[in-house]
């Protein structure tokens, strides 16, 4: 008697991967699940776990030609409205004022209707067909109006609500929500003083040189995301001489501790290095790495806006986002883990690499001689 087999995620994600490739092949269902060697029934259960799909979404790809017929109708339309937007000035619009601009501007501009106008800016047509009272000669708040834009120039890091009360004090009787609104209207606001970036301060001294393994580690991250708009950060950790991918997380968020506790694990395998090269990010200019590096391992922190004094994780970052992340839609964070893993590996042991003689980093690094 033959025992139940059970799969990994990373298993199931690979089969699932396989199937959309043997589907794309002409094949049948039936022939994908018996290739597979999975019942239809666990086939469709994956795919509703870990492929995105709902429960009537089988039923929904016998739907699909009289969908792309609708489509195809509904992509004239698309295609107007995001020239309309394009039209439209930079930046959101969040008032009424502003978007009733935008309206007129599309009607006068384009020849669209107005329907279509308010459609595009998401102005309701009875707010756009409403005149405002400041618009009008006999506008009641004129004089409250005066008195505000005075008030910010003789106070100029003040904002509404010190207004509010000093406009109580001074006998207007109007609540906090009028004074917010119309200080909004007149464009009075309070510039905001950027906060300076942290720079980390670098215990490696001078540009250090990766002239043998575990000289010099390089660090940085990246961003993607799975087909439920939900952020996916990706870290990795290459050694610039032998150019190998030592490591890395892909994760939803990853904090400081997380990076040190995967460089631990590193470094347990194959030593730690003298230098960990990295820019400015607040994951490595902190107390725990500073904590983390003590005296054994220099960090090397690169000048703000010159990423390319960390141009060998730069390069791989760049083949990563081409090779790997530009061409897969993730459904999930475990399928992320598992295909970027997948290339990682393929990178490391089968990609020659033209600075290495056209060899693969980990033959380079097995038969490098070069010692700190």
């Amino acid at each position: 008697m033959t025992t139940r087999k059970r799969h990994s995620p990373e298993q199931v994600v690979r089969k699932l991967a396989q199937a959309d490739r043997m589907l794309g092949e002409g094949k049948d269902i039936a022939d994908v699940c018996r290739e597979l060697q999975v019942s239809e029934q666990t086939y469709f259960r994956w795919r509703n776990q870990f492929g995105g799909l709902k429960a009537d979404d089988a039923k929904r790809l016998k739907d699909l030609e009289r969908e792309n017929a609708t489509l195809k109708r509904l992509l004239a339309d698309a295609e107007l409205e995001k020239a309309a937007l394009k039209e439209i000035a930079p930046g959101k619009l969040l008032s009424p004022e502003r978007r009733r601009a935008a309206v007129h501007h599309l009607i006068t501009t384009m020849g669209v209707s107005e329907r279509f106008a308010c459609r595009v800016t998401g102005q309701n047509r009875t707010t756009q067909r409403h005149e405002p009272q400041a618009a009008t000669p006999a506008d009641p708040d004129a004089a409250l109006r005066a008195w505000l834009r005075e008030y910010a120039k003789t106070h100029p890091r003040w904002g509404f609500r010190r207004a509010y009360h000093d406009a109580r004090g001074e006998g207007w009787t109007v609540n906090h929500k009028k004074i917010q609104r119309l200080w909004r209207d007149e464009g009075l606001r309070v510039p905001q003083r950027r906060r300076r970036k942290r720079l980390g301060t670098s215990t490696a001294p001078g540009l250090p040189k990766a002239d043998a393994p575990n000289t010099v580690w390089a660090v940085d991250f990246q961003f993607d995301a799975t087909t439920d708009g939900r952020p996916i950060k990706i870290v990795s950790i290459i050694d610039e001489h032998t150019r190998e991918c030592l490591g890395g997380l892909v994760e939803r968020s990853i904090t400081a501790d997380a990076l040190a506790d995967e460089l631990d694990r590193v470094a347990a395998g194959r030593g730690y290095p003298v230098v960990l090269r990295s820019d400015n990010g607040p994951e490595f200019a902190c107390a725990v790495m500073t904590d983390w590096a003590g005296e054994q391992v220099g960090l090397s922190f690169i000048p703000p806006g010159e990423p390319w004094r960390n141009g060998y994780v730069e390069s791989f970052n760049s083949r990563v986002r081409d090779e790997c992340l530009n061409i897969n839609i993730f459904w999930s964070l475990a399928h992320a883990r598992v295909v970027i893993s997948d290339w990682k590996q393929e990178y490391n042991e089968h990609r020659r690499h033209s600075a290495l003689g056209y060899q693969t980093p980990a033959r380079y690094a097995a038969i490098c001689t070069h010692r700190n």
